[in-house]
């Protein structure tokens, strides 16, 4: 059986998509964790972020979203002092800034996991034509919940940064239909047929 080919190119690339990547993700922790390597990644490629994901993680304690938001000017110079860091400081100012974001989501929804999969009535999505590999760049639902959380304050998550946040936690499966993640996923959590709007 034929799997996702863009996960070929290392053994990170290939662990996150076996492991990880579609997976119907309901933890805050992880959610506000590949929110933000999305943030990161605007402008470059998802491996550099999977190579990088520790020295985020050593960056950011965890994303540990409640010690994020506290953040200062020496914790911003802290970040962009570490060696293999990625050299934003607007990148870094933005995370900061998105973990108070996320913590008033948490704090009106009960938990940001409950508020996105608000948007799919908590169900993976299965777009027509998608297993298929016509895989779009955004749609209607990222759309809709780029300009959402935009409304929030949320930066660095436009609908394109949105829509790759969406395949990753599972909101939408769009593993290709050769691919034994796509059946495997759809036999264990609960899903919904749609067509992209237009």
């Amino acid at each position: 059986m034929d799997g996702c080919t863009w996960c070929l190119c290392n053994e990170k690339m290939k662990k996150y998509h076996d492991e990880e990547w579609g997976v119907p993700l309901h933890d805050d922790h992880r959610q506000f964790e590949f929110l933000m390597m999305e943030v990161m990644q605007c402008g470059l490629n998802w491996n550099m972020m999977i190579q990088k994901r520790e020295i985020f993680r050593q960056c950011f304690d965890g994303f540990d979203y409640d010690k994020i938001a506290s953040y200062g000017e020496e914790d911003i110079e802290r970040i962009l002092s570490c060696e293999g860091m990625i050299k934003s400081r607007r990148k870094v100012e933005a995370v900061i800034h998105n973990a108070g974001c996320f913590q008033k989501v948490r704090q009106e929804y009960g938990s940001f996991s409950s508020y996105i999969w608000g948007f799919s009535g908590g169900k993976t999505i299965l777009y027509a034509g998608h297993q298929k590999g016509k895989i779009p760049a955004q749609n209607a639902l990222s759309q809709q919940l780029s300009q959402d959380l935009r409304k929030r304050g949320f930066k660095y998550l436009g609908p394109v940064t949105v829509y790759s946040h969406l395949q990753a936690c599972g909101v939408i499966n769009d593993h290709v239909e050769g691919c034994f993640r796509y059946h495997d996923l759809i036999e264990h959590y609960p899903t919904v047929k749609k067509r992209d709007k237009k």
